[in-house]
């Protein structure tokens, strides 16, 4: 079984504490991935739902060889990450994942009212770059090869079948 060979960080985008949280789910995820796609309203309910017993990283696998709009996506939820909007972005992105495109992601910037200019000053930066290479390359050392993949305390996930009640299943 594979371990998650990268600790959470500071780096790392969190909802909750992972310090107390009993379940850390960690994604490595690609935001034009149909598969991730169909996570995210699944990981968004198991995290609203139980609260304080989870704690959720979203980490970047952009697989640029199939998806040709993964690394923009990827780029542009970390510009807003650096205003302070980055799960704003994550689920603007996905909620709207079928109409992923440059266009879209710029009318992303406008809906939450993100600094363009920022953004797009941020965007050509190697901090962001290094951010997202730094995130795949620790998914590949943890044994990542597709998305998404979840890690839960550290531990890569197997079980997950696209329902949410493996996600439930977790607390039990």
């Amino acid at each position: 079984m594979s371990t998650l060979r990268v600790p959470i960080n500071s780096q790392d985008h969190v909802l909750g504490n992972p310090d107390t949280a009993k379940i850390v789910l960690v994604e490595y995820g690609d935001y034009q991935c149909s598969y991730c796609g169909h996570a995210f309203p699944l990981v968004k309910k198991f995290v609203e739902e139980y609260g304080d017993d989870v704690a959720f990283v979203f980490r970047n696998f952009p697989l640029t060889d199939s998806h040709e709009f993964a690394m923009a996506a990827a780029t542009i939820a970390e510009g807003a990450g650096k205003q302070e909007k980055f799960w704003e972005m994550h689920d603007l992105i996905y909620d709207n994942q079928n109409l992923l495109s440059q266009d879209m992601l710029k009318e992303c910037v406008k809906v939450l009212q993100l600094d363009f200019n920022k953004i797009e000053n941020d965007v050509n930066t190697s901090d962001i770059q290094d951010k997202i290479e730094a995130d795949f390359e620790g998914g590949v050392r943890s044994g990542v090869n597709g998305t998404p993949s979840f890690f839960v305390n550290n531990q890569k996930w197997e079980d997950y079948d696209g329902t949410y009640d493996s996600f439930v299943d977790l607390i039990s």
